[in-house]
């Protein structure tokens, strides 16, 4: 299986195995109940399960793809993302944001209950799965970033960004399905980077009406492209360019990421599978729209999701075994 690595990825795989250690923050939550001798947890991840619903079908149907026990965990740790974002879009500040999160923080550590129901889902799936608290730590150092920087220089910058808030998520999805040693760890990477490199280029109206600005500057102005372009929402050769080369990116990403689902518990690789080849067709509906990402917002309705299924799972299927080099025993981590 051979990896191909560029020199941007280097730091963002030492964050990664620099966490892979770290250990996860264990919460008493194995004898939960209340006074009915319903265990609470069950509302908990029925309560995330709501919220999954609520906000994101495609990242929903993918969690369909597993079985219910992995399913329930995903919809948790989605819970626990969105609960974090939502903190530290209340706050004013850097500090502010630091300090809710520390509480958040606190919540997690402690013994949450019902009343609690994210943190009481989460904590639950973070011990029952031994997610590293490092991943924990680096995503939220990530959201935290929106806060003080709204503008990239370079896609350097951008990925270690798209890092702290994806490929970080995706290392924890990776503990919850079960993974061949750590060789799977540099492939999540890039599915993230990719993910999220997808999610900027469909909400770049959005984001930008948000004062946000996810572009690599230095990459507008080499197809002399300014924020004045960005602000008229001018569809014209220099943009349509810009976007084919992002475009371009994305999809290499997405094709190096594919040969790690191999690396995967079978019982997540449809659900991956899924999730990356669904977020690579939203890539397909900004080409069909001429590049115009201001005046809509690209997407993949239920049937254009649907139909995709067994083609994927076919693919998926003839993914092939992971070699014995791939089969980094001390990292072992299957579920």
């Amino acid at each position: 299986m051979e990896l191909h690595t560029t020199s941007w990825e280097y730091p963002l795989l030492a964050q990664a195995f620099e966490a892979l250690d770290t250990g996860a923050m264990l919460s008493p939550t194995a004898h939960i109940s209340g006074a009915s001798g319903r265990d609470e947890r069950q509302d908990a991840y029925d309560y995330c399960a709501r919220i999954v619903r609520a906000n994101s079908r495609t990242f929903d149907l993918a969690a369909h793809l597993m079985p219910s026990e992995k399913r329930r965990a995903i919809h948790a740790l989605y819970a626990f993302c969105r609960a974090t974002d939502d903190l530290v879009d209340k706050a004013a500040s850097t500090s502010e944001a630091t300090r809710l999160q520390a509480s958040w923080q606190e919540r997690l550590q402690g013994c949450p209950n019902a009343y609690d129901p994210v943190a009481l889902a989460w904590a639950d799936t973070q011990a029952r799965y031994q997610i590293p608290h490092g991943y924990v730590a680096q995503l939220m150092k990530g959201i935290t970033r929106d806060l003080y920087q709204q503008r990239y220089a370079t896609f350097v910058e951008l990925a270690e960004y798209c890092y702290g808030v994806a490929s970080t998520v995706g290392l924890m999805v990776m503990h919850i399905i079960g993974f061949y040693g750590a060789a799977a760890l540099p492939y999540a990477v890039k599915l993230g980077i990719a993910l999220q490199l997808t999610n900027i280029l469909r909400d770049v109206g959005d984001d930008w009406r948000a004062g946000r600005l996810y572009l690599p500057l230095d990459e507008l102005a080499q197809f002399h492209l300014s924020e004045d372009d960005i602000a008229a929402g001018r569809v014209d050769d220099h943009w349509r360019a810009f976007m084919r080369y992002q475009i371009a990116r994305a999809r290499r990403l997405y094709q190096e990421a594919e040969p790690g689902i191999a690396l995967l518990h079978p019982e997540g690789r449809f659900a991956i599978a899924a999730a990356s080849s669904l977020y690579r067709a939203i890539l397909e509906d900004i080409e069909a729209h001429d590049y115009d990402i201001f005046s809509r917002r690209a997407h993949i309705g239920l049937f254009g999701k649907l139909r995709r299924l067994p083609g994927i799972w076919w693919r998926g299927a003839h993914l092939g075994q992971p070699s014995l080099t791939d089969l980094d025993q001390p990292a072992l981590r299957v579920r």
